[in-house]
């Protein structure tokens, strides 16, 4: 006989009383075991959308969820860790350049990371592209990597909180995603158990993001925050801006192209911006004095780039892959563009096929938008606004639909949106 009733518990938290400690230990591994239905995690969830959690809870329903499977070690590497982690968003390809130029500056980058879902892109999606490269490595690979080369992308084992890839996938079916509480357990139990000294959060923003509202990135951030140091990790957060999609290219080759472009010593500045000031507050966090603009200017993080890609089967040499079709979107009228939608562009890029509407779902690696102007460009009737990729050319039509109204060109307008990196917290 258990411990504790689920219905029991769920009705507490459904009344807005607080669950303690022994409740959350018996409730997370029992649903783990399969001892606690479906049916029941699924009101537990709707619950705390409902009514929150306290941050003793928050900190106890994480650490049952970490306790739920293994912890990653890294304390034998001859270098200091240090993880991103972003909440995702439209054109996001940071983690690309990143990883590698934050290893030149001397620090190890064990980077866990996910695929897409719906209008976000997933960074294994992306690399997949890459022909050869693998994203499943064992433990030991990782850490034989992280010795040699420095930087790691790859799949999160399953060793990693099972009990968050039990819970993911629910919240995923019942409307319990937006629920700030399940996010922020959710992200740190899989990166406290990841293992790093340090840790910076990429808390997107905006229109195109999971937080469509400053108050909202703030206390999913600080909460995110709080967890980390509670665990012993130094955690700070950035607030950035999803109203626009970041860079010129959604989709999965096109953002690899575009993120090696950045290593280069080009690319566009926002992805270049971006990428420097997470570099740099991963580089402080882990106690190096390094400035990440050196390394990107010297060709030193190309180099980890290509070792890191080499290292997982790839070749970074060889040719991405093309979309076999692909269509002109034309701007309507000449003027200054002001508004660029990241949701429109994030659908449309879902549509042609570079995103998945279910986890199974293969993607393309060739489809995808490639944005020919951004706000504050000056613009000519006539002229390309987008080039939409894809194999399917059926997807066309529904593609242009989701682009339809997402975005504002005016006679004489001007464009004052928000600085990139809004705010900091830690």
């Amino acid at each position: 006989m258990s411990a504790f009733d689920a219905v029991e518990l769920i009705r507490r938290k459904r009344s807005g009383a607080e669950l303690t400690s022994d409740q959350i230990d018996w409730l997370i591994p029992a649903y783990t075991r399969g001892e606690v239905a479906d049916e029941q995690m699924s009101a537990m969830a709707m619950a705390i959308f409902f009514r929150g959690m306290a941050d003793s809870e928050l900190s106890t329903w994480t650490t049952a969820m970490i306790n739920t499977g293994e912890r990653l070690d890294f304390s034998g590497l001859s270098r200091p860790t240090a993880d991103k982690h972003s909440t995702g968003g439209v054109g996001d390809k940071i983690t690309l350049p990143l990883a590698p130029l934050v290893a030149a500056c001397g620090v190890a980058v064990p980077q866990l990371s996910g695929r897409g879902l719906g209008h976000t892109g997933g960074t294994l999606d992306k690399l997949e592209s890459i022909p050869g490269w693998r994203a499943s490595l064992t433990n030991d690979e990782m850490m034989r990597q992280l010795e040699d080369v420095g930087a790691v992308i790859c799949a999160a084992g399953s060793g990693l909180a099972p009990a968050d890839k039990k819970l993911y996938a629910l919240r995923d079916v019942t409307g319990t995603v937006e629920a700030i509480p399940l996010i922020a357990s959710s992200i740190m139990s899989k990166k406290i158990a990841e293992g790093t000294d340090s840790l910076v959060l990429d808390v997107k923003v905006g229109v195109g993001a999971f937080m469509q509202t400053l108050d909202q990135a703030r206390e999913l951030a600080s909460r995110m925050v709080a967890l980390g140091k509670a665990a012993g990790v130094t955690t700070v957060a950035l607030l950035t801006d999803m109203d626009t999609p970041l860079g010129r290219a959604a989709g999965n080759a096109v953002e690899v192209a575009e993120s090696v472009e950045v290593l280069a010593g080009g690319g566009p500045t926002d992805v270049v911006d971006l990428t420097l000031a997470l570099a740099r507050e991963m580089v402080q966090s882990a106690g190096v004095d390094v400035d990440p603009a050196d390394k990107l200017a010297d060709g030193s993080a190309m180099d980890v780039w290509r070792r890191m890609i080499r290292a997982q089967g790839g070749d970074p040499e060889a040719a991405l892959p093309q979309a076999r079709h692909q269509e002109v979107v034309l701007a309507d009228q000449s003027g200054v563009l002001t508004r660029l939608d990241a949701m429109a562009v994030g659908l449309a890029a879902w549509r042609l096929g570079a995103g998945r509407a279910r986890k199974e779902d293969p993607v393309q690696t060739g489809a995808g938008v490639m944005m020919h102007a951004k706000p504050g460009d000056a613009v000519t009737a006539g002229q390309p606004l987008f080039t939409l990729l894809t194999d399917t050319p059926e997807t066309f039509d529904r593609a242009k639909q989701a682009l339809e109204g997402g975005w504002t060109i005016e006679a004489s307008g001007s464009f004052e949106g928000r600085p990139l990196v809004i705010e900091r917290i830690s």
